[in-house]
């Protein structure tokens, strides 16, 4: 199920279930578990206080609002701005701060390979602050 849909009475098979489970999981982690592992603990170093299924659906929220917006730009910059200017849109689901961590954290893992090696949370927040004073400078 995408972010934000939202179907009451829909009737689907277990192996159609199965099959959108197992979709939404190579998208949302192409690398598979590792992937998924590695990026957990990453959320967790910059937001201990936070649950790891939280931090996971939010990232994964974000992401999807990410891929929209890279849809249609032109650019990876385009997108990036596009993303930071809808945050009004989604002050129900992230403070302000919390979407520039998600878009440095979606970033991130956008430039990850199979080995599955992220940044260090220091350079995590370190991108977070360039995001931040970015959005601030418009």
């Amino acid at each position: 199920m995408a972010f934000g849909e939202f179907k009451m009475f829909q009737f689907k098979s277990r192996q159609q279930r199965e099959r959108e489970e197992r979709e939404y999981a190579a998208w949302a982690f192409p690398h598979g578990d590792l992937q998924k592992e590695n990026l957990t603990k990453l959320m967790s170093e910059i937001r201990p206080k936070e649950s790891s299924k939280m931090l996971l659906f939010s990232f994964l929220s974000c992401k999807e609002i990410y891929k929209e917006k890279l849809e249609v730009s032109g650019s990876r910059e385009e997108a990036i701005e596009k993303f930071l200017d809808s945050a009004k849109n989604y002050r129900q689901l992230f403070k302000k701060t919390d979407l520039t961590m998600y878009l440095a954290l979606v970033l991130a893992d956008a430039e990850t390979d199979e080995r599955c090696e992220y940044p260090p949370a220091d350079e995590i927040r370190a991108r977070i602050l360039e995001l931040e004073e970015s959005r601030k400078s418009k």
